[in-house]
């Protein structure tokens, strides 16, 4: 491809052919045709570079790794070999609509700073049920710290940002690249990061534009990841947040990882640094308590029956792609128009 893209496409992967080949070809299939490709193979592995050799496609690019370095290294990898002013990521597990480009493009043309991040909803997809995240959209001078963070009620889903949905100048993410070696809330940081420069603001599209596939059987990493090393990150991570969102953070993502020690230690020090740093409300103590005190296996049927979530359809008949069952995802309520969002004080 000669000309210049006017989106690249950033997916970092490692040993997993068949979900990365379902990513790409949801990502050539784009409504934007002018676009590149960048698969960022992390390590050895010839089974992916091998399917990935099998589609025939010019804007397709395979970048391999020497050495395993993990998902931010390789989408920092791809962001230096990025041709085009817009990077796009897209995790190796998830789908694009074919409009997602398209959209972003269309509501970055609107921004009144030189370096929007474009992000959007996405139709959240796991074994019990699917659904569409978030739940709202920012509102009008609300620190985007705590729309990201604070629940409303006692479940996350309010404010929320993947890093599929991410579109951002390629300048940008050059200047404000992934923190390499952090293993979980890596969109959160790196989001936040770039907020924190004057010419950067968040655009949401209000329109689901991505299939988050979450495979509840599958490990993942985010899963996985010590609570202790997430609450280092939390403390260093404090300037960038409002008291509020400190407190939720620590109250509900880090507790999740640390309620799985079941010790009296552990609750004690988090509910203490949560007190001492941030600014808890009503709703963060009764999620710490219920995060504590009932299985991850009940809170999961509780949400979804107290927030009508609607079950998994069937599967769907030949012929019929994932994109077109998603497309079909009744319209969430969302506002009038997609407005800019002022960064957080």
């Amino acid at each position: 491809m000669s000309s210049t893209p006017d989106v690249s496409v950033v997916i970092p992967t490692c040993d997993r052919p068949d979900l990365v080949t379902r990513a790409v070809r949801s990502a050539l299939a784009q409504s934007v045709a002018e676009i590149e490709v960048i698969v960022v193979v992390d390590g050895a592995d010839a089974d992916t570079q091998a399917a990935l050799a099998a589609i025939p496609d010019p804007r397709l690019r395979v970048l391999p790794l020497p050495e395993r370095s993990g998902a931010p290294n390789a989408r920092n990898v791809g962001v230096q070999a990025a041709r085009a002013r817009w990077t796009a990521f897209l995790d190796d597990d998830d789908e694009w609509l074919p409009r997602k480009l398209e959209v972003q493009l269309a509501l970055a043309a609107t921004a009144t700073v030189a370096s929007p991040i474009v992000a959007s909803r996405l139709v959240n997809r796991t074994p019990r049920a699917e659904f569409v995240l978030p739940r709202r959209l920012p509102r009008p001078g609300e620190p985007i710290c705590e729309y990201l963070t604070v629940r409303r009620g006692l479940f996350h889903g309010d404010g929320f940002i993947q890093t599929s949905t991410i579109m951002a100048p390629t300048a940008l993410l050059r200047r404000v690249p992934f923190a390499v070696g952090l293993r979980r809330q890596q969109e959160l940081d790196w989001t936040l990061r770039a907020l924190a420069h004057d010419d950067v603001r968040l655009l949401m599209a209000p329109e689901p534009l991505v299939l988050w596939h979450q495979d509840e059987d599958r490990p993942r990493i985010s899963l996985s990841s010590p609570w202790a090393a997430q609450l280092e990150w939390l403390r260093a991570t404090r300037p960038l947040l409002t008291p509020k969102a400190y407190a939720a953070i620590a109250m509900s993502v880090i507790a999740s990882m640390a309620a799985t020690t079941r010790s009296p230690a552990v609750f004690r020090l988090l509910l203490a640094d949560a007190r001492r740093n941030g600014a808890p409300s009503a709703i963060d103590y009764l999620t710490y308590l219920q995060i504590w005190l009932v299985t991850p296996q009940l809170r999961h049927t509780l949400r979804d029956r107290i927030l009508d979530r609607r079950r998994r359809r069937p599967a769907a008949p030949a012929g019929t792609t994932d994109r077109t069952v998603a497309a079909q995802v009744p319209p969430v309520t969302t506002p009038t128009r997609t407005e800019a969002l002022n960064r957080q004080p």
